[in-house]
């Protein structure tokens, strides 16, 4: 049985992005979905999720289609600390030492500018 993964709707399109993205170097690469599926050590369904967008594949799964077309390195951007601007504000000291939990489940943007007390 499939697990089912709940995941926002901005998180689901840029899934169903990078999956098309995948399929895209594919086929202009004109490589079969049973040879890249067969180099990359997945199944051809797995293979076709992942061109699909499903949350539920395994991150390794998409790892190793992008690096087959030297694409890996984008995987490294997407969690760089540099790009985070709540990592960068806490690095730079503008931001409390304490923050609730509740103003990060509400918006990260409305961080608290002073320690309760």
């Amino acid at each position: 049985m499939r697990t089912r993964i709940r995941c926002s709707p901005a998180a689901r399109d840029g899934l169903k992005r990078l999956g098309a993205d995948i399929r895209n170097a594919r086929r202009s690469r004109r490589l079969t979905v049973r040879w890249v599926a067969g180099q990359a050590a997945i199944s051809r369904p797995t293979l076709r999720r992942i061109e699909a967008g499903d949350p539920a594949v395994a991150i390794g799964s998409y790892a190793r289609v992008l690096e087959m077309f030297g694409l890996v390195e984008g995987l490294f951007i997407v969690a760089d600390l540099r790009r985070d601007p709540i990592a960068l504000a806490i690095a730079c000291g503008n931001s409390p030492k304490r923050i609730r939990r509740a103003s990060l489940l509400a918006g990260l943007n409305a961080m608290p500018t002073s320690e309760p007390r």
